[in-house]
C-alpha cells in the first residue's frame, strides 16, 4: 500500500518529509519530545500536552494499540504526533483498537518515517519552538509556512480553562471521611484514581472555580492539578490559591498546581529551552536524602532564586539533571507541592508516597 506523504516543517525552517499518519489534513502546536519507552496512549490523553506536537523518542509506535481504559482524559487535545516507525497492526489481544483508528477518530494529523533522533537533537539544540505537520501541502512551503505562522506561541498562553471540566463533578466514595476540592487545571484521571484509592471523597471544578462556591462544600483539603499552558498569565488561578491558603487548610499541588502554589506566594515561573519530558528523570528529595526516578512533563518551571530567598519557602525536592526545582512546602501554611507527576501514568511508582503525605497532612489539621 502507497503511503500519502507528509510534511513537518519547523518554526525556523527545519523541514522533514514522511509519511502520514492518523488523520489527512493540517495541525500543529509547540514541538516537544517525550523520552518514555512506553505509555504513548496515557501521553497523548494527557491534557498537559495540550496544543504540542509530540514526538516519542522510542522507535516504534501504535504496536500495542489502544486501550478505552488506559485515558487520562476524555479524549486528546494534542497538535499533532512524530514518530519513526508507525505500526496500523497492534498485538495485544485485550486492545480496543488500532492506534491508527484513534487518531483518526479524534482527528489528530501525525508524520511517520523520519529520522526522529535528528529531530530531537535539533530541539534540545534550538528550544522549543512551533511546529505543524500536512498532508495537504505536498511541494508548497511558503503555504505551510503561512498557517504555521498563525499558531500561537505557548509562551504567554493561557489553556486551562479550555480544557477543564465545565461542571463540577464527583470522584471517589461519597462516605469517605476525607473530602478534597480538586482544581481542575488539566487533571489526568490517574491523579483521582490515587486520590480515591486512599480513601479521599474527591468533587473536581472548573479551573476560574472561586473559593466560597468550593466552601459550601465544606472540604477538609484542596488540590491543584497539572495542565497545560503559561502558569505567569493565569492571575485568576493565582488569586484563587491565595484565597485557598487562607483558610489554613491543607494544599497539594502538581506540576501547573506546583507553578501557580508558587506563583502565590511571590516566586515567579519561567520557560524553559525546552522542558522536562520523560519517565526516567532523577529526583532527590532534600528531606529525606532520598533519590527517585519520576514521570515528568512539562515546560515551564519556578524560578530557584526566588525559591531561595523566600522567607516562608523550602525546596524540597531538586532535579538530578539540571538542579532546578522540583518540590516546595510553605514553612507558614500545610501546603506543599512537586513538579513531576507522583500519579506517573506512564511511568515509575517511586513517588507515590506523596499522596500518603497529602493523606497524613489532612489528619494533622
Amino acid at each position: 500500500m502507497l503511503k500519502q506523504k507528509a510534511t513537518l516543517l519547523l518554526a525556523d525552517g527545519t523541514v522533514f518529509h514522511g509519511s502520514l499518519i492518523g488523520n489527512p489534513g493540517t495541525n500543529g502546536g509547540e514541538i516537544c519530545f517525550n523520552t518514555g519507552m512506553t505509555g504513548y496512549q496515557e501521553i497523548y490523553t494527557d491534557p498537559s500536552y495540550t496544543g504540542q506536537v509530540i514526538v516519542t523518542t522510542t522507535s516504534h509506535i501504535g504496536n500495542y494499540g489502544v486501550d478505552n481504559e488506559e485515558v487520562e482524559s476524555d479524549h486528546p487535545t494534542i497538535g499533532g504526533i512524530v514518530v519513526n516507525s508507525f505500526s496500523e497492526v497492534y498485538s495485544r489481544l485485550d486492545g480496543d483498537g488500532s492506534l491508527q483508528d484513534y487518531l483518526v477518530k479524534y482527528q489528530i494529523t501525525g508524520i511517520a518515517d523520519i529520522d526522529t533522533r535528528k529531530l530531537v537533537r535539533h530541539i534540545r539544540s534550538q528550544g522549543a519552538m512551533n511546529a505543524i505537520i500536512s498532508s495537504e501541502f505536498e511541494g508548497d512551503l511558503e503555504g505551510l509556512k503561512a498557517e504555521l505562522e498563525k499558531l500561537p506561541d505557548m509562551n504567554g498562553l493561557e489553556l486551562s480553562s479550555q480544557v477543564c471540566t465545565q461542571e463540577p463533578y464527583f470522584y471517589g466514595d461519597e462516605s469517605s471521611p476525607i473530602k478534597v476540592a480538586c482544581l481542575d487545571f488539566g487533571i489526568k484521571k490517574n491523579i483521582l484514581r490515587n486520590l480515591a484509592s486512599r480513601g479521599v471523597y474527591c468533587k473536581v471544578y472548573p479551573a476560574k472555580t472561586q473559593l466560597a462556591e468550593m466552601e459550601e462544600w465544606a472540604p477538609n483539603a484542596y488540590f491543584l492539578s497539572n495542565g497545560p499552558g503559561d502558569p505567569a498569565v493565569m492571575e485568576y488561578a493565582v488569586d484563587t490559591v491565595k484565597d485557598i491558603l487562607n483558610t489554613g487548610k491543607p494544599v497539594f499541588g502538581i506540576c501547573l498546581g506546583h507553578q501557580l502554589l508558587a506563583e502565590s506566594v511571590g516566586i515567579s515561573t519561567y520557560k524553559m529551552h525546552h522542558g522536562h519530558r520523560g519517565i526516567n528523570h532523577p529526583i532527590k528529595n532534600l528531606l529525606t536524602g532520598k533519590s527517585e526516578i519520576t514521570s515528568q512533563n512539562h515546560g515551564f518551571n519556578i524560578v530557584r532564586e526566588d525559591s531561595e530567598n523566600h522567607p516562608d519557602v523550602e525546596i524540597t525536592h531538586v532535579h538530578l539533571n539540571d538542579n532546578t526545582v522540583a518540590g516546595i512546602k510553605l514553612k507558614n501554611k500545610p501546603a506543599f507541592s512537586v513538579q513531576y507527576h507522583p500519579e506517573s501514568s506512564p511511568g515509575p511508582h517511586d513517588s507515590r508516597y506523596l499522596f500518603d503525605d497529602f493523606i497524613a497532612l489532612i489528619n494533622q489539621n
